[in-house]
């Protein structure tokens, strides 16, 4: 379902696929050749969400962001940048992820963390505030901890995971 918020409308790019069953509000973006899978919920109400090219949004993941407050006086968006996979029932919650990560099924990602390009967080990870989390390793535990670079074979498959979404995206719109 997509819906407007006080409106702003969501920018759907036409090689995007959003799953009837998922629900995308407000102010959000998603970029070409996207994917939204079932029963996600983006909730841009109150701030920003944008999803780049090839970054796919796995059944029932929640992604919301935070109103400016004093303390943050700008709040939260979420960013996704290019070629992400999102796991099976993540939460992101106010957040950046930069390109070609994977992020593992159940994990939570909150408020004000920045993930750099080529990391993968664990499932069932939890990424506390405000934590920035290095390029090219892989993150593990609640609290998250880094705990080794990642390998050739797993930076590889980053790149793979997104490609392999496109595709099932691909296949959904015929």
């Amino acid at each position: 379902m997509i819906r407007v918020f006080q409106h702003k409308y969501p920018v759907i790019a036409k090689s995007a696929y959003v799953d009837e069953s998922a629900v995308v509000i407000g102010d959000v973006e998603l970029g070409e050749e996207s994917s939204v899978w079932p029963h996600a919920v983006l909730r841009g109400d109150i701030h920003s969400i944008r999803v780049g090219a090839r970054s796919n949004i796995q059944d029932g993941t929640v992604v919301h962001v935070t109103r400016p407050s004093h303390l943050h006086p700008a709040g939260f968006p979420v960013v996704i940048g290019e070629d992400v996979t999102v796991g099976h029932h993540v939460t992101l919650h106010a957040c950046t992820i930069e390109n070609e990560c994977l992020i593992g099924m159940g994990a939570i990602v909150l408020d004000g963390v920045h993930v750099e390009s080529h990391v993968m967080i664990g499932a069932g990870s939890l990424v506390a505030p405000h934590k920035r989390l290095k390029n090219g390793y892989l993150y593990l535990g609640q609290p998250a901890k880094c705990v080794r670079p990642l390998t050739e074979e797993e930076r590889a498959f980053l790149k793979e995971s997104a490609e392999n979404y496109v595709a099932l995206k691909n296949a959904y719109l015929l």
